[in-house]
């Protein structure tokens, strides 16, 4: 997008005269008296006792907002909300995604925080939309001071009669469950999620059938966000249209930009979709830490592919563009390497996450891991070869698309893209030999898992 004089604009139009609405600056917002002083609960309050917000109604309000999930695949949250079947006698169940265990991601901890209630509500909202039993709030098991705080906020919640039977007075009746996570990555994946919100060991699940047919228990079930819950008491408070109308047009609203690496003031950043990234970096965050130059940027989490400071110049911070650009909103926790970063090494402590992480289930992830975790560790220790680098790449297409759920493809993207991207590093560090015209191929071994 660009200005008449073609200069590159942002998406997010006047950023700078933004209104922080999903983390307000109003002191002791996380306690439930400042948050109803604030407004808090009213629209959960229209919704259950104004005749025109039937279930429907508000699933079609969420839908007009296009809200998108936050939680990194960016699916449109009111069209998953329609995928749960007709109600029935059946429990139905609504997990609320609180696992957080993306590398650079760290904006579900400051909204549970900061502004718990207003998760509450959104899920509380959702429940209604939906007619569920009961919503799973699954958090992060490395979150204990979090889990507490939002433990004493819920049980407020209760003694009020805002969450449990007949809620404020009408029929509708609904339950919020606190459950502490397993302390692994792989419980973030939606239906692991569910596995081991079951008690058992948090192996992803075969689709079909989806969660909303066959979920927790085997009951209709949809998974949202932290992020994506608490959009949801201001898409009814102000409407469908005033959300769509913030930010990029395809993937509207506000976002929690988690900014993090060498720029000098990291932190969590509420701004419109369709942020400028250069805006991002040099403005929001300040610059680069010591006046360095930028080198490389990684815009939504540790598994979206890199981007090389010559590939930002215009780019804006919403699905459509990163992905023009060649990567991926994923969860807007941004990685902002300088010039001094050395991208082996950078890449190695990421392939050593994944190998960690890996739950073991499917044999391409399993082992793949592990292989590029060994790989790239022998030419980040200066004895690996310039066949290494062409097996990696290799390894990187016999995982991806090959495993039960996509961890092996959050593996595999950042060794793809950080070789190709930066190649030359990869090359500095590895020893000239027969391997790199294939003479002799099978004469050094490759490392084992």
């Amino acid at each position: 997008m660009e200005a008449t004089n073609g200069t590159p604009t942002s998406k997010a139009g006047d950023w700078r005269s933004y209104e922080r609405v999903l983390l307000p600056p109003v002191k002791d917002l996380h306690r439930l008296e400042v948050y109803e002083k604030n407004g808090g609960y009213e629209a959960l309050r229209e919704v259950l006792t104004d005749d025109d917000w039937d279930p429907g109604a508000v699933t079609d309000e969420v839908k007009k907002s296009n809200l998108r999930g936050r939680g990194g695949a960016c699916f449109a949250t009111g069209l998953k909300w329609s995928f749960m079947p007709e109600v029935d006698d059946r429990p139905r169940y609504l997990c609320c995604n609180a696992d957080e265990s993306e590398p650079g991601t760290f904006k579900d901890r400051q909204l549970m925080e900061y502004n718990p209630h207003l998760l509450f509500e959104g899920i509380l909202i959702a429940n209604y939309a939906m007619s569920i039993t009961t919503c799973y709030l699954y958090v992060r098991g490395e979150y204990s001071d979090w889990i507490m705080h939002m433990e004493r906020e819920l049980a407020k919640l209760y003694e009020k009669g805002y969450v449990g039977e007949q809620i404020m007075g009408t029929d509708f009746t609904t339950d919020i469950v606190i459950h502490k996570g397993a302390g692994a990555y792989i419980c973030g994946e939606e239906t692991s999620l569910m596995e081991s919100l079951e008690g058992k060991r948090a192996y992803p699940r075969i689709k079909p059938p989806f969660p909303a047919q066959k979920g927790v228990w085997g009951y209709p079930t949809t998974i949202n966000n932290v992020e994506t819950l608490t959009c949801v008491p201001l898409i009814i408070e102000r409407g469908g249209d005033w959300y769509a109308d913030i930010g990029a047009e395809k993937h509207p609203g506000p976002v929690l930009y988690g900014i993090s690496g060498h720029v000098n003031r990291p932190g969590v950043y509420e701004y419109p979709t369709g942020m400028l990234m250069t805006d991002l970096i040099y403005e929001v965050a300040g610059g680069i830490r010591g006046g360095k130059e930028l080198k490389a940027v990684v815009p939504g989490g540790s598994s979206v592919p890199v981007l090389r400071a010559d590939m930002i110049e215009g780019v804006t911070m919403d699905n459509e563009t990163l992905r023009e650009a060649g990567s991926m909103m994923g969860t807007g926790g941004m990685l902002v390497l300088d010039e001094d970063t050395d991208m082996v090494s950078f890449l190695r402590r990421i392939t050593h996450f994944y190998h960690h992480e890996s739950c073991g289930q499917c044999t391409p992830c399993r082992e793949g891991t592990g292989w590029l975790e060994n790989l790239v560790t022998r030419i980040d220790e200066g004895e690996g070869n310039l066949r290494d680098l062409d097996l990696l790449l290799d390894l990187c297409t016999q995982m991806e698309g090959r495993t039960v759920c996509a961890l092996a493809d959050a593996a595999a993207w950042p060794v793809r893209y950080t070789i190709e991207r930066f190649r030359d590093e990869f090359e500095a560090k590895c020893s000239p030999s027969v391997f790199a015209t294939g003479d002799g191929a099978d004469a050094e071994a490759i490392p084992a898992t």
